[in-house]
């Protein structure tokens, strides 16, 4: 006779995942989380499912441990150019919106497919941007595809496709972005793999926005069929994340059944023929909008036509520091007296992703002070994350010229030149901050990603151990300043990471 679990060690196991990784099983499903699991525990070298469910419940779960969960948890049901009203609204309304604007400034493109499963969504935005592009390789464009499992990142990452993942897609997808192999399977071409970074993210952390993940910034994020797994706290908790990754005008796309307003206030809710999308508007004066179906550019559109639209750009914050009289300094004063601390509220407004309010904040303290670096640092994190790299550039240097000798404005300044692919400069720049300070954890850290990119992974490895070093001080679960939030334990995870995929490569 099969031994049966007892329901309140199925309620807490079900309460355990939603909190470590965000799967919602109410108690219609523990049939199902039961299956899950007694499959894993075989992964974990247990025999009696109950004695695995025990074990798992005395301690946070690790990295590996969510890894081998998330192989049996998650639903991998994907194919190329899925719901494809969705993707025309992204394709049609969208992208041949915006591309004319980037063209004319900065060509740069940033999209982020969360729960990317096997790869074929972030494929298919690939795919959609080349054929949108004639210039792509003259572009600086970012697909970012995560995902909590790590078979399916196996998959994407190798490109390599049956038949099933092409069913409805139209026969000229195969036939110009895959190669045939002997096999019957078709593998991606290597001009669209290389668009896009496999990385793994478990949506439940607090791990974004940041700049260490790529994760902000964001011109879009596609997270489809993916929320219906999460608990609605978690939904509301990972949604709120979204939004402070985009930029101002950046959009979210989410499953058809998941597109209920509820979980969306914050966003400006868009109806297009057959799609709603979800679009952060700092400035929103109503929540549902309604695509204007009848369009005449779509209807007398030819290939590779972009609209001549000017580009609206971010005025210089120098046109609103004007000299001071005596009494307007003194006016300045006693406003600050009655309105609190100016930099607490940009601060606030900068960390609820309200940028174009924190700009206008700064603004108004660099009015009264115009030596604040701390002033000019946060101006320039928000002209970062707003995606305008020569705006973030210009107030960061003003930082350094004010003060030399802070290793973290350096560090900054890497960071943004790093996003302007500017390598090798960032890389002196780091340098430099590791000459003020030869601790600076973040400064090795980034230093080591960027050496691995190179290939050069010896130097790479220096300073990853650095990193590893410097951290073993810490408690696992301690946030590291200037992290954006990431914990000790997060940064070693994302260390053994990319170790790993250098092995398995």
């Amino acid at each position: 006779m099969k031994k049966r679990v007892p329901n309140v060690l199925l309620a807490s196991l079900s309460d355990f995942i939603n909190v470590q990784m965000g799967l919602f099983y109410p108690k219609e499903r523990w049939l199902d989380l039961l299956r899950a699991i007694k499959a894993a525990a075989k992964d974990f070298g247990f025999d009696d499912v109950e004695e695995c469910i025990h074990w798992l419940l005395s301690s946070p779960l690790k990295r590996n441990q969510i890894e081998v969960l998330a192989t049996h948890l998650t639903v991998g049901e994907t194919y190329f150019f899925r719901e494809k009203k969705a993707l025309e609204a992204i394709e049609n309304h969208i992208l041949r919106k915006l591309i004319p604007q980037r063209r004319e400034s900065s060509k740069r493109l940033r999209i982020w497919s969360a729960g990317c499963c096997s790869g074929e969504e972030p494929y298919s935005i690939a795919i959609m941007l080349h054929k949108l592009i004639p210039d792509l390789n003259d572009w600086d464009v970012t697909i970012l595809a995560t995902d909590i499992n790590p078979l399916f990142l196996k998959k994407a990452t190798n490109g390599i496709y049956r038949d099933w993942s092409f069913r409805g897609t139209p026969l000229w997808v195969k036939e110009k972005y895959f190669n045939k192999l002997d096999n019957g399977t078709y593998e991606i071409h290597a001009r669209i793999k290389r668009i896009i970074s496999f990385a793994h993210l478990n949506l439940a952390e607090n791990t974004y926005p940041s700049v260490y993940n790529d994760t902000n910034s964001l011109d879009m994020i596609l997270c489809r069929n993916v929320l219906m797994y999460f608990s609605k706290n978690h939904v509301r908790n990972i949604v709120s994340r979204f939004y402070d990754s985009l930029i101002d005008d950046g959009w979210l796309v989410v499953g058809p059944s998941e597109s209920s307003h509820i979980f969306f206030p914050q966003y400006v809710s868009v109806n297009f023929p057959g799609a709603i999308l979800f679009r952060k508007d700092l400035n929103i004066k109503k929540n549902i909008e309604r695509f204007e179906h009848r369009d005449p550019f779509l209807e007398n559109r030819s290939a590779h036509y972009y609209p001549d639209e000017p580009l609206t750009k971010l005025s210089p914050i120098e046109s609103k520091i004007e000299p001071l009289t005596e009494s307007t300094e003194e006016n300045e004063q006693k406003e600050q007296v009655e309105k609190g601390n100016p930099y607490e509220e940009a601060l606030q407004l900068y960390a609820s992703g309200s940028y174009e309010q924190t700009v206008e904040t700064i603004g108004h303290l660099l009015k009264h002070n115009r030596d604040d670096t701390e002033a000019m640092i946060l101006l320039a994190k928000t002209y970062a994350n707003q995606g305008n790299i020569s705006e973030a550039l210009k107030w960061c240097e003003k930082a350094i010229v004010k003060d030399k000798l802070d290793p973290e404005f350096y560090h900054l300044r890497a960071v943004i030149l790093h996003e302007h692919d500017q390598v090798e400069e960032a890389k002196t720049s780091l340098k430099r901050a590791l000459y003020l300070d030869p601790n600076f954890l973040l400064a090795h850290f980034m230093l080591g990603n960027i050496t691995h990119q190179q290939g050069k992974i010896e130097e790479s490895d220096k300073y990853f151990n650095n990193v590893l070093s410097l951290l073993s001080v810490h408690d696992k679960d301690e946030v590291i300043p200037e992290a954006d939030g990431m914990t000790a334990g997060r940064l070693i995870e994302l260390i053994h990471s990319v170790r790993d995929n250098e092995n398995a490569a």
